[in-house]
């Protein structure tokens, strides 16, 4: 793959964590910063970065949680 399409999926990864913190709501804001951390994590991957796809990965279970969290609270209060 070029580096140059290396670097646009670095990109966007970036330009869908900054859309998700200009969001309202909690839910929205880990949803889509959860696809932006997968696509983080594919762009560790492609580049060889360990650290990136840790961090990233931990950050997608984290958000998970949380995504999951909201989802039960909202069920038990209908």
């Amino acid at each position: 793959m070029s580096p140059f399409l290396i670097d646009c999926i670095g990109y966007g990864g970036l330009v869908i964590n900054l859309y998700s913190m200009s969001t309202k709501g909690e839910y929205k804001l880990r949803l889509i910063s959860l696809v932006a951390n997968i696509i983080y994590i594919l762009y560790g991957a492609l580049i060889s970065a360990t650290p990136i796809i840790v961090g990233c990965t931990i950050a997608v279970l984290l958000h998970g949680y949380h995504i999951r969290r909201i989802r039960i609270n909202k069920k038990s209060y209908d």
